[in-house]
């Protein structure tokens, strides 16, 4: 019988790629949030980074606000906001069958702190 002088890690290295697969799959499936929302269709749309979702503001079809997969109110979400540098990235997912007015009232917090800099999700629309 062959005695080994060096451990064999061909097989370690491939059980990490496989791991490593596993967390980035997981990973894209965390970052879009944990509330269900059907957010609308668009025709024209634009791929958006994890690191871009830093602050996930939601609206679900019942008109309730989330702020990061956790339910706050509007005053709460005025004076959180309040406190965001006027550079900070937003993301907004709202559902497509809230009332217009629940997303301006979102649009005017924004507005109100100067937040400029924000992403709305979308499908994308098939084209036919």
């Amino acid at each position: 019988m062959k005695k080994f002088d060096e451990i064999n890690i061909i097989p370690f290295i491939d059980i990490m790629l496989v791991l490593l697969a596993i967390v980035l799959v997981t990973a894209s499936f965390i970052s879009q949030g944990k509330i269900q929302v059907n957010v609308p269709k668009a025709t024209s749309a634009q791929a958006i980074k994890a690191d871009d979702l830093a602050k996930l503001l939601t609206i679900t079809e019942n008109s309730e606000f989330f702020y990061n997969d956790k339910p706050i109110n509007k005053e709460e979400l005025d004076s959180e906001i309040a406190t965001w540098e006027k550079s900070q990235k937003v993301t907004l997912k709202v559902d497509s069958a809230v009332p217009f007015e629940k997303f301006v009232e979102l649009t005017d917090l924004l507005s109100k702190n100067e937040i400029k800099n924000v992403a709305i999700i979308t499908k994308k629309e098939n084209s036919k």
